[in-house]
């Protein structure tokens, strides 16, 4: 389920946002399924509604969720198609920002590939 670490550095809005995709990706949340109204939401997390409603703004624009006037906030259908290659770009930053780190800590390719399918294998309930 949804949760933010209130001493991490990352900010609320996009840990908010990678606990709904991580909920989606590991079946938790499935198309059509509502989440709570950004009110809700803020009182269930105990924090600012401009939080919430800052994740959901960008989350609809990548097109992850939609909001409907008057009827409320629904996961979409995952587009097994959808690929945003500037999106894609910003995050093989991060990955190979990461592989420094790691090279530099002295971790092996073997641990990190490790790391990853576990990672991935977790996202996906095995």
């Amino acid at each position: 389920m949804i949760s933010i670490n209130k001493t991490s550095s990352k900010p609320y809005y996009e840990q908010l946002m990678l606990s709904i995709k991580e909920d989606i990706l590991s079946g938790l949340l499935q198309p059509g399924d509502r989440l709570p109204s950004v009110r809700e939401m803020a009182k269930q997390l105990t924090m600012n509604p401009n939080t919430i409603s800052k994740a959901y703004k960008l989350l609809e624009v990548q097109d992850v969720i939609i909001t409907v006037k008057g009827k409320g906030t629904y996961i979409k259908k995952l587009d097994p198609k959808l690929r945003d290659e500037q999106q894609i770009q910003a995050i093989k930053k991060q990955f190979t920002d990461l592989v420094i780190e790691a090279n530099y800590l002295n971790v092996s390719q073997q641990e990190m590939n490790e790391w990853l399918t576990d990672s991935y294998q977790h996202l996906k309930g095995e």
